[in-house]
């Protein structure tokens, strides 16, 4: 029961959320476009990252300077099902909406450079 209540306390954020609503949309992300897609500086986004990472949501990798995450495979089934929740009741948020529009837009511009 421990395990599922950290794993609860986990999604009580609303930053936590929006990040795991990006990484399951869009896969591997590095802090950059996170930073860019919540508009928060890199150390918020990297303790939540870390937080995320700790209770066994992520997975992380270097690639040169920057740090790429996306959701851990081999998930258990509470967290794959909070992820399908997740996806059908909160993609479609505002925030959601807006973090995702930010992301592409610096994704299309980062291509394009």
């Amino acid at each position: 029961m421990l395990t599922a209540a950290k794993i609860f306390k986990s999604l009580a954020d609303e930053t936590r959320l929006r990040i795991l609503l990006l990484l399951s949309d869009h896969g591997e992300l590095c802090v950059c476009d996170l930073m860019t897609a919540l508009e928060l500086p890199q150390s918020t986004v990297s303790r939540h990252l870390a937080y995320l990472k700790n209770v066994g949501w992520l997975s992380d990798r270097r690639g040169g300077v920057w740090m790429y995450y996306s959701l851990r495979s081999g998930l258990d089934a509470l967290h794959c099902d909070l992820v399908a929740l997740l996806r059908l009741r909160c993609v479609a948020l505002p925030e959601a909406v807006e973090d995702r529009a930010r992301l592409l837009a610096y994704q299309y511009e980062k291509r394009c450079i």
